[in-house]
């Protein structure tokens, strides 16, 4: 599978093959990491050499504490770049708009409500998705009118998970 990271405005490609093989921007990657007793704290060794990140979901993405540095990193994957590359953002912002999984995961929380007034970037679902939360925010303002799934729900890429209207 491949995905893109930005850091800084600078994308990288990284190619993770089902062998476990990683591919940076066409170099090989010899990595293994390894959550330490549950939290977001995780212990890598890359290509030979230690190395200890405190990883979170923020509000733009993912941050990466490393070393005393803080990197705040997108991730998307290479259809989910595509399809926001070519969706057509007019289409977002009248009529229903049905909030979809971008990746297989687990509900975490939902807190909204049906009925429920809700401004542009205002969390809609938490999504648990590689051990990682991902807050999906409204792309719009608007009202809540229908919610699909609830906390503790396994859900599938691109399931509908909300309506609003």
């Amino acid at each position: 599978m491949k995905y893109i990271a930005t850091i800084g405005g600078r994308s990288f490609e990284i190619d993770i093959s089902e062998a476990g093989e990683i591919l940076a921007d066409g170099q090989r990657l010899e990595l293994d990491f390894q959550s330490v007793a549950d939290e977001p704290i995780y212990s890598m060794l890359l290509n030979g050499e230690s190395f200890e990140a405190n990883v979170s979901s923020g509000d733009t993405g993912v941050e990466v504490l490393l070393r005393g540095q803080l990197f705040l990193v997108d991730v998307e994957d290479e259809r989910q770049r595509r399809l926001r590359q070519t969706a057509d953002v007019a289409k977002v912002e009248e009529g229903e708009y049905n909030m979809a999984a971008p990746m297989p995961g687990l509900v975490v929380a939902v807190p909204v409500k049906v009925g429920q007034q809700v401004e542009k970037g205002e969390n809609l679902i938490i999504l648990e998705s590689m051990k990682m939360q991902n807050e999906l925010k409204a792309p719009r303002g608007g009202k809540v009118s229908s919610i699909r799934v609830g906390p503790g729900d396994s859900v599938d890429q691109y399931q509908v998970l909300l309506t609003l209207a």
